[in-house]
């Protein structure tokens, strides 16, 4: 049980891959693309998996075990070196176009597959060292208003067609790119609005968190393009658009074509395991902190990422995080092998929680 939390270091060999691409240069800026993208893939078509779950005794030691945390947290200041590195490296005139190409794309896994996975385990923590972690991390990849809609719109209204962040039946990922990224950044200024106005608080003030976390991003890349010139400001503008286009494709899969029962006019019937996408593939589930136990993750949004659960009535993905974002950018084949597993849990459902 002591040596447990070490398979999930395997988030630095992530790293370390990165690194590659972005210091060897020449084919190798597109080993992190590949590696994510198609090595693992491949290897969870073929890879066992396992729906264990800890038993309680377990997982009481996990949760107190400060080694979990101490992994996630080291994200932090390891994806701020990776940007450090990046932009240096961005202002090398001597690097080809497809180079640039390849050290963008590889910087923006760092952003998406890293810093906002670990971010988005760090933003529901109860702390506030760890929720600025957590705005640390999303300011890498200009996308910081999803602390504020993730946890306070998408998990009240997941698999709902209020919730900008649910995929629905039929929907192109190319179509919720635009909607979830649009709908999102408006519902968080509403959110927020609508806190202030509860406490009286002026629009225009320091209180309004939304408001500070714009100001902070155009600063952020302010400061990058003083320091390291406009192109790379660019590139580096660049590399965060994949990165939070890379979290919406995740949003894309976890609750597509799954709805809540609608009880009245107002309410809808409470967030269960079977209102997500469930993977137990071993490679994504520890390279990403366990996120794809996504049903008992939405269940109840408080537990650590070392202790999520398998629940046999949750729908199942028939393949890994990584394999199913591939999956996506391909449509009509994603609606082909997504409509067999939606077709297989409706029945076991009764019709509630699926489109």
């Amino acid at each position: 049980m002591a040596l447990r939390f070490l398979k999930y270091g395997s988030v630095y060999f992530s790293i370390t891959v990165i690194v590659v691409s972005l210091i060897i240069g020449g084919p190798w800026v597109f080993v992190a693309p590949i590696y994510v993208f198609a090595m693992i893939p491949l290897l969870e078509l073929v890879l066992p998996y396992s729906e264990k779950n800890l038993d309680k005794a377990e997982e009481e030691m996990a949760k107190k075990d400060i080694k979990y945390d101490l992994m996630v947290w080291s994200v932090v200041p390891l994806q701020y070196a990776l940007l450090f590195f990046f932009l240096n490296r961005m202002g090398d005139a001597s690097l080809t176009w497809w180079q640039i190409v390849g050290m963008v794309f590889s910087f923006g896994i760092a952003c998406g597959v890293l810093g906002i996975n670990a971010a988005h385990e760090l933003g529901h923590r109860n702390t506030w060292y760890e929720q600025t972690m957590s705005k640390m991390l999303l300011l890498t990849s200009l996308y910081t208003h999803f602390f504020i809609e993730h946890n306070r719109g998408h998990h009240k209204n997941v698999s709902t067609d209020e919730d900008p962040a649910s995929s629905r039946r039929g929907e192109t990922v190319y179509a919720f790119f635009i909607r979830s990224v649009r709908d999102s950044w408006f519902s968080a200024w509403h959110l927020e609005s609508e806190r202030l106005k509860k406490t009286n608080t002026s629009f225009w003030s320091l209180q309004n968190e939304m408001l500070v976390l714009q100001i902070v991003q155009v600063l952020f890349v302010a400061a990058i393009g003083a320091i390291w010139g406009l192109k790379v400001m660019l590139l580096f503008i660049a590399s965060a658009t994949i990165g939070f286009l890379l979290l919406e494709t995740v949003n894309y899969i976890e609750h597509y074509g799954l709805r809540r029962k609608k009880i009245d006019d107002a309410y809808y019937e409470k967030v269960m395991p079977v209102h997500s996408w469930n993977s137990n593939h071993p490679i994504g589930r520890i390279m990403l902190f366990e996120l794809t136990r996504h049903s008992d993750h939405h269940y109840i949004a408080s537990r650590k990422y070392q202790v999520l659960r398998h629940f046999d009535d949750s729908p199942q993905m028939p393949t890994g995080y990584p394999g199913m974002m591939v999956l996506s950018f391909f449509p009509p084949l994603f609606f082909k092998v997504m409509d067999k597993q939606i077709a297989k849990y409706k029945a076991a459902a009764g019709g509630e929680a699926l489109a």
